[in-house]
């Protein structure tokens, strides 16, 4: 599918459901429509419903927010997602995750240094990213040092943030109204199904 598929929709061209659910989006995120949800509003009660989830898991899951966005980068990394990366890259700065940490993983080393906490959540949500399973040694030391409901969440925190990234791969690359626009650095770059090989995210510290 090209970019510009499934672009944004003017409001006199959306349906009466998909107008209630752009007002509820806006009511909760405090902005219109943007970024993965442009396509997802094509289905209305899906986008409400990816929203709602995805609120859980940013701001109430058992990870804290450093962990939290740790996951998240992983994801982001391993899908060639930069618009994701944008904004979650300066989140997980602020949550306390070192420039070193962040910048191995825009570059797709494993980052040197982690604690232990980290590198239990890197090693499984990467497993399950690359091998679409998680070893045995990889999950208990993963229960261990994080608890059953934090692995749970950062599985379901992949899996969403993946599924965010399938939605910019099959919608516009529109982002107004969103927090940040996508790199120029990955122009022409496919951005998932070849995630091991695309070009890195742009990453600044800042």
């Amino acid at each position: 599918m090209a970019d510009d598929d499934l672009p944004p929709l003017p409001l006199d061209r959306m349906t009466d459901a998909q107008r209630v659910a752009a007002g509820s989006f806006a009511e909760l995120r405090g902005t219109a429509v943007f970024g993965p949800f442009v396509p997802l509003l094509r289905s209305p009660e899906l986008m409400t419903l990816t929203a709602a989830l995805g609120e859980y898991l940013r701001f109430r899951s058992a990870l804290g927010p450093r962990l939290r966005e740790l996951a998240i980068l992983v994801t982001s990394r391993e899908w060639t997602q930069q618009f994701e990366w944008d904004v979650h890259a300066r989140a997980a700065l602020t949550a306390g995750l070192s420039t070193e940490l962040v910048g191995a993983i825009a570059s797709g080393r494993r980052p040197e240094g982690m604690g232990e906490d980290e590198a239990s959540l890197y090693d499984l949500c990467l497993e399950m990213h690359r091998k679409k399973t998680v070893t045995d040694a990889v999950y208990a030391r993963a229960v261990e040092r994080l608890g059953e409901q934090a692995v749970v969440d950062a599985v379901a925190i992949c899996g969403y943030y993946a599924l965010l990234a399938i939605g910019h791969e099959h919608g516009a690359d529109a982002v107004a109204g969103g927090p940040s626009a996508r790199s120029d650095a990955l122009a022409g770059q496919p951005r998932s199904m070849t995630r091991g090989s695309c070009s890195p995210p742009v990453f600044s510290p800042r």
